[in-house]
């Protein structure tokens, strides 16, 4: 939202005064969502996105934003093809990729999540998500030195990431690195993470 304005309700009001007078502007029937999403106003959102599409069909950008409304209403299968719609328009967009991966996560299948997330980070090596998430996958498929990786990285990237340490310290306590698992878990607490007591509660028989 532009600095000149006190609200985004003075935002939104803007646009639609501007929509008045350029009814096929796309950019502003997407700023206009993503307003909607600030307030969470999710229908009116994917209205907005839709009104874009419709005014410049290759937006790849309202078919990701589409993907997030559906992913929030619980829609997997939804959000999934909205963010291919995407990556088939435009095959190097990073953040669909990566949503793909996500919503394959979120399904349970992180063998297929695997080949999307890393091809999003590939695109795009400060997405601190995809390496989060890529993480969480390569742990669930047995690889603790891949999960490290990835992890590691997202840190690096944002320091304040609490999931990525959380993946982390699981990855050490499964390797039996209690110490490193402990530092990590520690993190991802101070980050405000929410860590799974369970884990909080192997962990403490290892500190010193």
């Amino acid at each position: 939202m532009s600095e000149q304005f006190a609200s985004v309700e003075e935002y939104i009001a803007d646009l639609q005064a501007k929509l008045e007078q350029a009814p096929q502007c796309a950019a502003h029937h997407y700023n206009l969502g993503v307003a909607y999403l600030a307030k969470r106003k999710f229908d009116k959102a994917e209205e907005a996105f839709y009104k874009a599409l419709e005014c410049a069909p290759t937006m790849v950008e309202a078919y990701v934003q589409l993907g997030g409304v559906a992913m929030q209403r619980g829609d997997l299968q939804a959000c999934l093809n909205l963010n291919t719609k995407a990556s088939e328009l435009s095959p190097f967009f990073a953040v669909a990729q990566g949503n793909i991966g996500f919503v394959h996560m979120q399904a349970g299948d992180h063998a297929k999540a695997i080949p999307f997330l890393k091809k999003a980070i590939k695109l795009d090596a400060n997405f601190v998500q995809a390496y989060a998430t890529l993480a969480s996958a390569l742990f669930m498929s047995g690889d603790l030195e891949g999960c490290i990786a990835a992890g590691t990285k997202a840190v690096e990237i944002e320091p304040m990431f609490g999931p990525a340490y959380n993946n982390l310290a699981l990855a050490y306590l499964e390797k039996g690195d209690f110490a490193k698992a402990v530092e990590n878990a520690d993190k991802a607490v101070s980050t405000g993470f929410e860590v799974n007591p369970k884990l909080l509660e192997e962990l403490a028989p290892h500190r010193s």
